[in-house]
């Protein structure tokens, strides 16, 4: 369990495995950026699957960790950066197969990815206002219209795969149980190009982008860093681990 790596046919695998909800911990983090550059760099895999095991894709960072250390932020704040940053700038497309929910650092590692793909019973939504921490709308924007993000930043609320999917960010909606071979599907059709001329569109692609999103990302870290230093974080991860209300003063 932790993060697995499998290639077959030009395929790269990269599977995320923590049970109970693939919360990832520092360590997690830099070991999924690690393995995704790592794939990019194999000149026998032209494209990388992103999948998880479990009840969802993804539930972000382990909140747990960080109240148990504080200091832990700096290494969180890095972990998700570097993570998210592999997933945008491997060597080749990313297909991110996303099923049950997919939330905080989910939505980083699926808005950065190339394609994603769904299970009908996914989710997608950024905690994070809940959590004491902020992060991710940059990759959030690149899933769902701005003012739809926005309503989502502030409110918590989630969104379906099928809204994602109208939205044009989702490709396809699939029964979970074929969430996997509908991934694989779309990464064989890029798998029986030209592996160079794949890389190169890659490349050509994120060269075009309108938005920095290593840049962006980075800025909005910085708030979660103030919030966590302003002492307010702490109350709203300690309420989310006892799962009662949060009691805020300011």
């Amino acid at each position: 369990m932790g993060i697995e790596r499998h290639v077959t046919d030009g395929i790269g695998e990269v599977v995320i495995d923590r049970p109970p909800v693939n919360a990832l911990d520092v360590k997690s983090w830099f070991e999924l950026a690690s393995t995704l550059r790592g794939l990019g760099e194999d000149p026998a895999v032209t494209v990388v699957v992103l999948r998880a095991e479990g009840k969802g894709f993804c539930a972000g960072v382990d909140i747990k960790e960080l109240q148990a250390d504080p200091e832990a932020i700096v290494g969180v704040n890095r972990g998700c950066y570097e993570a998210f940053a592999a997933v945008y700038e491997c060597a080749v497309p990313v297909i991110a197969a996303v099923q049950g929910f997919c939330l905080g650092g989910g939505i980083g590692l699926a808005g950065n990815a190339d394609i994603v793909v769904a299970s009908d019973d996914a989710t997608f939504g950024l905690p994070e206002v809940d959590r004491g921490a902020l992060g991710a709308a940059t990759h959030l924007a690149r899933l769902v219209p701005q003012h739809r993000m926005r309503a989502m930043v502030y409110t918590g609320a989630t969104a379906t795969a099928g809204e994602l999917q109208a939205y044009g960010s989702v490709l396809s909606v699939v029964p979970r149980a074929g969430l996997r071979d509908e991934a694989l599907r779309v990464a064989r059709e890029i798998a029986s190009k030209s592996p160079t001329i794949i890389r190169r569109a890659k490349e050509s692609l994120n060269g075009i982008d309108p938005v920095d999103v290593k840049r962006s990302y980075r800025f909005e870290q910085g708030f979660t860093y103030e919030l966590n230093l302003s002492g307010v974080s702490d109350e709203a991860r300690q309420a989310f681990i006892e799962k009662r209300d949060a009691k805020f003063e300011k």
